[in-house]
Formats: C-alpha cells, sequence, structure tokens
C-alpha cells in the first residue's frame, strides 16, 4: 500500500521533494500531497510580471547566475538570461511542475490551502494528522510522513524602535515595489529615504531604490513624484560589507559556514579584495575592510549600482543601529540624527516561526526551537533534514538561504530515509557514518549566541552538496563535454559545482539529457568568458555609472578645424531603458524595437568642460549621448541625442565591438566601431582598464575623415 506523504509549500522546496519521493523511488511507493497558502505555486518567486504579492520584486534580478538556481533535470533554454528575474524563476518552477507533477495519479496540488495544525494522533507515533484551515470549516486528513517545505521568511522583521505608528511610511524591504508606493506624490523639497540594515537584503534594496531614483530623474518624462531629483537614501550600517557586481572575474572564493575564526575571517576579506580590487575606500571610508576591521566575520553582499551610488553621493552611510524614530527623524546610536527622512525601508531580516506554528508545544520542544534565534530556530540532524527523536517528518530548504542543488539533495536524502527502494542506501557504511558521525544538532545549538558566526550559518554550498553525496553514495559527474576534455585557454579541468553535475540513478532518460545539455551550458559560458569577450560589454556598462574625469585633446589637418584640449566631466546617469532611438539616420521607418521583455537599463551620458584652442581662445562645451547594453545580444551600444529634446535617443551612433583577449595589453581591453555620416566617416577605437571587476580608466581615439574634416580625438576618462 502507497504511504501518504504531506508537503508544506509549493516552492521550489517542495515541489523537488514532491518529484523526487515521485520518481526516484518504488513506481507507486508514494502518494504525495502538497499544500501552500498561496493561490499559486512559487514560494517567494513570483509566476509573472503583474505578480506583485510575493516576498520578491517579479522585475529583480536573481544574484545567483541559471547554472545553480536550477534542478538537475530541467535545463534552462539557451536564450535564457544568464541571471534570470524573478518573474523568469517562477515560470521555470511552473515548467517542472507541468513535466514532473501534473497529470501524475500519485500527486495532489492543494493551493489556497493553509495547514494550520500538525500532530501526532493521541500517543501514536504512526502517522500525522494534518488540519488544513480554520475552524470550523477545518478539514482533518491523515499522512504517514509529513515534509515541511515551507521555507525561511514567516514575517519581516521590524525593530521595536521602528515599528511604533509613524507619520511617515515605514516598510519592509519586501514589500518595496516602486517608488509611487513609497512615497505617493512627493513632498516639496524631497527628502531622505532610510534604509536600515547594511547585510544582503539593505544593499540590494538601497541599490534598486537607487537605480529607480536615478531612472525617475533622469528619464525624458517627467515624474509625478514631487521634487525627485531632491531624494536621497541614507544607509544605516553597523559594518563593512564587501560588495560584488552580479558577474565578477573567475576567482576561486571560500565560502565558509559556522564559526569563523579570526585566520579564517583574513583569509576569506583578503580573497574578497582581491575580487573586488580594492579595499572599497574608493566609494566610502565605512566600506573599507582593511587591518582594523579584518578580523572580523566578513559579510557579502550583490549589487551592480550600490557602491557607485554610495561613491556619486545617491547613497549616504551612517555606521550605527537606529534607537529611535521621531516624526521625520532618526536617532542612531552614539546620538547622531538623521533628519528630513520621508520615508523608512527596513532590511532586518524575517521571523521563520511564523512557517511552524502550526506544530504543538511539545513538537517544537523536541525541535529545541528558539524565536529568538531567527538564523537557527530550530536544530535539526544532518544539516538540516530531520530529527532523530520524530520519525516521519523532514525537512527540506528550512534554513537561510537554501541553494537549489542542496534543497534538491535534501530531498535525495529524505527520500532515501523513507523509501523501502532505498534500504541498500540505508544499510551503506557511507550512510551509516555519516548519521553516526553527525554533529548538525550540537553544532546548531551552539552557534546560537556565537558572537563570531558566519553570515550563512549553513552557506558552504560545496561543503553540504558533498556530505549528501557521500551519503547517498552519489558520484559527480564530469564537469565537461566529452569531446572538450579540458579549458582551451590553458588545459586545465572546470570544476565548477552545479545541481546538474549530480545525477540520480533512478532519473529517467530524458532527466538525464537535461543534466547534461545544463553542464554543457555552463561549459560553453564558463569557456566564453574566459576566452572571448563574453560579459565584458556588460562589466563596462556597470562599470560607467557616475562621474568621470575627461581631458581630450583635437588635433585638425584643416586649417578651418582648430586644434585644441577639452578639460571638464563625464557624468552618466542610469534611467530604465527607453524606447526612442533609430537604427539609421538615413532609414526613419528602421526603428529600434524594445519589447516588453528586453531587460536592461541605459545612461544618458552629459558632457561639460572648457575647450582651449592652440591658439588662446577657449569657450564652454557640451554635448550628450544615450549608452545603451543590450543584455540579450551582449551588445554595447551609443546614440546621438535629439537636438530637439536631448534628453531622448535619436539615431544609433555606433556598436563596441570589443577585440578578443589576444588584442588586450596592460592598457585593458580593446574595442572598436564605426560610423558613417553622411560623407565623413569615424573610426572609432576604445580602451577599457579594469582594476578586478571595475574599470578604473578608459579612453577612446576618433580619427574622422571626410571631404572637409580631417582630424584625430583623444579622450581619457579617469575617476
Amino acid at each position: 500500500m502507497a504511504k501518504t506523504v504531506c508537503i508544506i509549500g509549493a516552492g521550489p522546496s517542495g515541489l523537488v521533494a514532491a518529484k523526487t519521493l515521485l520518481h526516484n523511488t518504488a513506481p507507486g511507493e508514494f502518494k504525495v500531497t502538497v499544500f501552500d497558502a498561496q493561490e499559486r505555486i512559487g514560494g517567494l518567486w513570483p509566476t509573472s510580471k503583474s505578480d506583485t504579492q510575493r516576498q520578491v520584486h517579479p522585475l529583480m534580478q536573481a544574484n545567483q547566475s541559471r547554472h545553480t538556481v536550477q534542478f538537475n533535470e530541467l535545463a534552462w533554454d539557451d536564450a535564457d538570461p544568464q541571471l534570470p528575474q524573478a518573474w523568469m524563476i517562477g515560470r521555470y518552477l511552473e515548467r517542472y511542475l507541468e513535466q514532473f507533477l501534473t497529470g501524475n495519479s500519485d500527486f495532489e496540488l492543494k493551493l489556497g490551502k493553509r495547514i494550520t495544525r500538525a500532530e501526532r494522533p493521541g500517543d501514536s507515533t504512526d502517522g500525522w494528522s494534518i488540519s488544513i484551515g480554520s475552524k470550523p470549516e477545518a478539514e482533518t486528513r491523515h499522512f504517514d510522513y509529513l515534509l515541511v517545505a515551507s521555507g525561511f521568511f514567516g514575517k519581516p522583521i521590524i525593530p521595536e524602535s521602528l515599528s511604533k505608528e509613524s507619520s511617515i511610511p515605514v516598510i519592509h524591504s519586501s514589500q518595496y515595489r516602486d517608488l509611487d508606493g513609497l512615497l505617493g506624490k512627493g513632498q516639496p523639497g524631497g527628502g531622505k529615504i532610510l534604509v536600515v540594515g547594511g547585510q544582503m537584503s539593505g544593499v540590494e534594496i538601497a541599490g534598486t531604490i537607487g537605480a529607480h531614483l536615478s531612472s525617475a530623474t533622469n528619464s525624458p518624462e517627467a515624474s509625478p513624484i514631487q521634487d525627485i531629483d531632491k531624494y536621497r537614501i541614507h544607509n544605516v550600517i553597523q559594518r563593512p560589507t564587501w560588495v560584488f557586481p552580479l558577474y565578477t572575474s573567475p576567482r576561486p572564493l571560500a565560502n565558509t559556514q559556522g564559526h569563523i575564526t579570526e585566520d579564517t575571517a583574513k583569509m576569506v576579506h583578503g580573497i574578497f579584495q582581491n575580487v573586488v580590487g580594492s579595499d572599497q575606500s574608493e566609494f566610502s571610508s565605512l566600506l573599507k575592510v582593511d587591518d582594523s576591521n579584518n578580523d572580523q566575520q566578513p559579510y557579502l553582499a550583490v549589487s551592480d549600482w550600490y557602491s557607485d551610488f554610495v561613491r556619486s553621493g545617491l547613497i549616504e552611510l551612517s555606521k550605527g543601529k537606529v534607537e529611535a524614530l521621531d516624526g521625520s527623524t532618526a536617532t542612531i546610536s552614539g546620538g547622531a540624527k538623521v533628519d528630513d527622512i520621508a520615508a523608512v525601508v527596513v532590511s532586518t531580516g524575517f521571523d521563520p516561526s511564523p512557517c511552524l506554528n502550526f506544530f504543538p508545544e511539545d513538537i517544537l520542544k523536541t525541535l529545541k526551537h528558539s524565536p529568538k534565534h531567527v538564523d537557527q530556530p530550530i536544530a535539526l540532524a544532518f544539516h538540516g533534514t530531520h530529527h532523530p527523536d520524530i520519525p516521519g517528518l523532514g525537512f527540506v530548504g528550512f534554513y537561510r538561504s537554501p541553494y537549489w542543488g542542496v534543497m534538491q539533495m535534501q530531498a535525495r536524502f529524505m527520500a532515501a530515509l523513507w523509501s523501502e527502494k532505498a534500504a541498500s542506501v540505508r544499510s551503506s557504511e557511507a550512510f551509516k557514518a555519516k548519521l553516526q558521525n553527525d554533529v548538525s544538532i550540537q553544532r546548531t545549538l551552539d552557534l546560537r549566541d556565537d558572537p563570531r558566526v558566519s553570515q550563512f550559518p549553513m552557506g558552504d554550498y560545496l561543503y553540504l552538496v558533498g556530505e549528501f553525496a557521500e551519503a547517498l553514495s552519489m558520484e559527480i559527474q564530469a564537469p565537461l563535454t566529452p569531446a572538450a576534455p579540458s579549458l582551451p585557454h590553458n588545459g586545465q579541468p572546470l570544476d565548477m559545482l552545479t545541481p546538474a553535475r549530480y545525477t540520480s540513478i533512478s532519473d529517467d532518460a530524458a532527466s538525464k539529457e537535461a543534466a547534461l545539455k545544463s553542464i554543457k551550458q555552463t561549459y560553453e559560458t564558463t569557456v566564453a568568458g574566459l576566452t572571448g569577450t563574453k560579459f565584458v560589454a556588460r562589466a563596462v556598462f556597470r562599470s560607467l555609472l557616475g562621474t568621470w574625469k575627461l581631458e581630450r585633446d583635437l588635433r585638425s589637418k584643416l586649417p578651418t578645424h582648430p586644434s585644441g584640449h577639452f578639460s571638464g566631466t563625464a557624468r552618466f546617469l542610469l534611467r530604465e531603458k527607453t524606447s526612442d532611438g533609430l537604427r539609421c539616420a538615413a532609414n526613419p521607418t528602421d526603428t529600434e524595437t524594445l519589447s516588453e521583455d528586453e531587460l536592461g537599463m541605459e545612461y544618458l551620458y552629459i558632457e561639460e568642460g572648457e575647450f582651449k584652442t592652440d591658439q588662446g581662445f577657449g569657450f564652454t562645451a557640451t554635448r550628450r549621448y544615450v549608452w545603451r547594453f543590450d543584455e540579450l545580444k551582449d551588445i554595447l551600444s551609443v546614440w546621438f541625442a535629439k537636438p530637439e529634446d536631448l534628453d531622448r535617443a535619436d539615431y544609433l551612433f555606433h556598436e563596441i565591438e570589443f577585440l578578443g583577449p589576444e588584442a588586450a595589453t596592460h592598457r585593458g581591453w580593446a574595442a572598436k566601431a564605426g560610423h558613417l555620416c553622411i560623407d565623413d566617416y569615424y573610426d572609432v577605437n576604445y580602451n577599457f582598464a579594469f582594476q578586478a571587476v571595475n574599470l578604473k580608466k578608459w579612453g577612446i581615439e576618433y580619427t574622422v575623415k571626410g571631404p572637409k574634416k580631417d582630424y584625430t580625438i583623444q579622450g581619457t576618462y579617469t575617476r
């Protein structure tokens, strides 16, 4: 007779657990019912652009690549972006549901159904009594097993100092959607948006709001928010955080978990500094990591725009804790004040305890439940999967920031623990040794009040996946395609970890083929990045944000055009991509169409300064362009501004073609472009010099020839 399983949660954890129990065990061994309080699957991941009720904004770009945000038996499409938006991840989960679960007679999906009670019937340990909904309409069902996949995002945490009724908006970062929703119609003179929290979500939301402010200020259309250009962000942080862009250079990272010793902290800080390329002091002294603080456990955040918005002053930093909010003034520990606050966005995490409120007190006591320890609310065995004193209860993905590969491994472990088909796995020496030597419960308890606990207590993805693989006697798949046994640029093997490299022997042929496709995608993407120009255009585009010092020489061979020197600034003002512009000025019907699915931002480029001729006279000079990056085509382009409306793109000037690594020198990445303007041809050469992931210096050289033109321009941009 089939054993019945209740799974709480229809997000990634719940879906992969259901698939594993139904496809990787004996046929008919389990009947699975998945419950979720929401009306659609996905958990925190929205399944459409208009799905704004989840904890994640549908247009948020994932901070992990599609090579990690996947399960081994379902590959992403080749055309999907490397870093998908949140709604795309929701669509991926819908595909997963359709391919592996929909139509299966042993699978039942119950959406809009909240589990309100899960307990053992009487004194029995035989199964679970599950209550669905509230009394008096509550339905009760019996299941042999219970698997909790409800996620870790139970209730947003609002600090007590900000939880009192306020005259200004106070929201959690997960509730932020746009400036209109936060600021309404605005107020005269603008104000400050106070962002509380400097870890992962604090940096991400501050960078996101910064991008929205920049776009609203610099877009051609007037903002409906009064004095939008007078708003700034004030981010209160407690310590420096390493801020990585979404794409980094291919350097090894060490991701430790648990207790962080001083020596380990210094080692990891050193690795992070090599990736960023500096101690971050060029952005702000409050982001600086040096010998005075590198013995503290490192914190990491991911944002393309945060650091340069800090450099430009759009984001101002203060160190400390917000102790009180009185009207529009916040008091920070140490007595400092932040006034003129228009809104507060809190990024202080989530309380996971509401995700466990269906358990009775005796179950919670056995799980060592502690509501005040929000990162370790319960203590589970073997890396967060079960408790030996509560048979028939399992967990998948119930920890802070779970990786998809670890979720899948947890699901495989629970299937092995419950399945009769897996008796040989459970009796293996590897499996028994892992359980006998497991100290996960005590480790969790020890970390609860450890002042040196890591940012993510279960953050070592490589270690966790390896632990599960050893217990399940799973072999890692070859990281390369058979036709390419090593990387072409250095002959070394690629040892990148992706969920696709762990295929179960019980997977069907289609699933194994999908895993091979994913491995091939990872290999080809890595090779393209290491041996070609892939991602260089994007790295340049991201790193242009802000103000540059510009020095330019013009040398003319014709007496009708004076030679001279320009000195000034160039500002790259970030905004959402507009639909203006023509591919070619000669063909006004050849429009640059932007589909609603196209990703990306653009810059309004404003150059201002003084041009002084060799003859000694000078004048003020200014010019504008629009710079664009096409995410799907991986192309960086420059557009002329319309003479009658300098905030809008007119027609294409040129697309920048990056030359291969063989053309790179100590000066940086070389690129070229060309443009025919009626009878005049512009031959353009670029050079972009990086310091690790950040652009430090770059230059443009124009050679212009035509019936009435013969000159060269050499410009150098520095921070």
